[in-house]
């Protein structure tokens, strides 16, 4: 009787697709999402407690964009040395990460008082921002890696000042969920591009669907939303078509994330037909609101609409939401006109904040709400030109409010020439295993498998800053 030999290709073949089987069981078996090697969960996105390690003090994060990089030694980091040796030189030498090289010492043309019972100093700039002091945690150490913008952005974003890599809120939204299911978990509110785009706020390798929601034009949201078909019934039987098509081609192809973003987005968008216009809408607040946000006025209606639709979002369950200071790219970027742009800057977002902080602690939310204000970077205590200051990475201000931060405090310092951070250094990775810890996330363990690997927000990097937590 002849015997039936399998030939190498054959045997290879048929074995394969069983140690595929049993790789697939342990998978379902141990129920572990986004585990074989970056394949999407095909479950529902995780609840809101499922990610976390620890209690969190905050449930929801505002994160304060101010694109291009403020500069600390104007507004919130004042050094009186810097104003007496105003024209000398830097008494040090300068960094060999230089941009373009800069003059003499500049000091600051405006003023600094102190305010609250923390009399913390803050520039003239910002007075209204300066009565809500007591509630921040100003932090005058910060250090990234990059001097320009691009990588800085992206540092600052992502983690990453390189490589593609996903977003703050892309891991929280992976990692937490949303607490409202007929709303996006992460939001980007920008009116003008900035120079990264969608880099800043992409989900990268994690599953599409985690990716931030960009609201670029105020007056209408979110694009196509309407029921085209004019009937949400015949709306619905459509969905239901469309996804069983999508389910089959999905069943007879690798899994492709993209595809499961697409079918939980047009899920999404038609949850989204009977709450996001409401939740959009600012026009819903009363004048009294309105007007605090600075609404109507020239100056500050741009931002103070973004605020205030944040404040929305937010208590209504949006777990990220992002806004860039952009009527323009990299508004914030000051290498000349300081003394004529600075002050624009300032007056357009300063009513706008100190709105936003007092109108969530009225309500309640600020004790669960962590907001976040900053740019990439900060900008040189030396000169550009004759009235402009070049980028910074080396020592720069941030704040902090509500979420578990510890208000009426400053953390760190820089030199007294505001050049270096020299005490309680915080660098990027810090911050935010700092804002993870502060979700109730261990930085360390919030990891994505990918290209073979475990990634994480912090990489191999990061402490939380626990002295600024209350």
């Amino acid at each position: 009787m002849a015997q039936s030999y399998l030939s190498r290709r054959d045997f290879l073949s048929r074995s394969g697709c069983g140690f595929g089987l049993l790789a697939l069981a342990d998978l379902l078996a141990k129920g572990s999402p986004a585990r074989a090697a970056g394949a999407p969960e095909r479950t529902k996105q995780p609840s809101a407690s499922r990610g976390l390690h620890h209690p969190p003090r905050a449930k929801r994060i505002v994160f304060l964009y101010m694109p291009g990089g403020p500069s600390h030694v104007d507004l919130l980091d004042p050094k009186p040395r810097l104003s007496r040796d105003h024209g000398k030189p830097l008494p040090f030498e300068k960094p060999k990460l230089e941009r373009t090289k800069t003059g003499n010492l500049l000091a600051s043309p405006w003023k600094f008082s102190r305010h609250g019972r923390s009399g913390i100093e803050v520039s003239e700039l910002l007075p209204r921002l300066g009565s809500c002091i007591d509630d921040l945690c100003v932090i005058r150490s910060m250090v990234a890696d990059n001097i320009n913008h691009t990588g800085a952005a992206l540092q600052m974003c992502t983690g990453e000042q390189a490589f593609s890599r996903p977003s703050i809120g892309s891991w929280l939204t992976y990692g937490l969920g949303t607490e409202n299911e007929n709303l996006p978990g992460f939001v980007v509110v920008s009116p003008a591009a900035v120079f990264q785009g969608a880099q800043l706020w992409a989900s990268s390798f994690l599953p599409s669907s985690y990716q931030g929601t960009l609201v670029r034009d105020l007056n209408n949201p979110i694009a196509n939303l309407g029921e085209a078909s004019g009937s949400r019934a015949r709306q619905r039987c459509k969905l239901d078509a469309l996804k069983q098509l999508n389910e089959i081609h999905k069943r007879e192809r690798v899994i492709e994330s993209d595809l499961d973003a697409r079918i939980a987005s047009f899920e999404l968008a038609f949850r989204m037909q009977r709450e996001a216009p409401e939740a959009f809408d600012v026009t819903r607040e009363s004048s009294e609101t309105r007007k605090l946000y600075g609404i109507d006025r020239p100056a500050t209606d741009l931002f103070g609409r973004q605020c205030l639709l944040a404040r929305r979002l937010l208590e209504r369950g949006v777990r990220f939401v992002q806004l860039f200071d952009a009527p323009e790219n990299n508004a914030w970027d000051h290498h000349g006109g300081l003394r004529e742009n600075l002050p624009k800057r300032c007056a357009a977002v300063d009513r706008p904040i100190a709105a936003l902080l007092t109108d969530l602690k009225a309500r309640g939310l600020l004790e669960e709400t962590l907001v976040l204000w900053g740019g990439e970077f900060g900008r040189t205590p030396t000169a550009e030109g004759n009235d402009g200051r070049e980028h910074h990475p080396f020592g720069f201000t941030m704040w902090l409010a509500g979420g578990g931060v510890r208000g009426g405090m400053v953390h760190g310092a820089t030199d007294e020439y505001g050049w270096h951070a020299i005490q309680d250094k915080v660098h990027v990775h810090d911050l935010h295993a700092t804002i993870l810890h502060l979700m109730g996330i261990d930085h360390e363990r919030l990891t994505y498998r990918h290209a073979g690997r475990d990634y994480r927000l912090t990489d191999v990097y990061g402490h939380v800053v626990r002295e600024i937590l209350a």
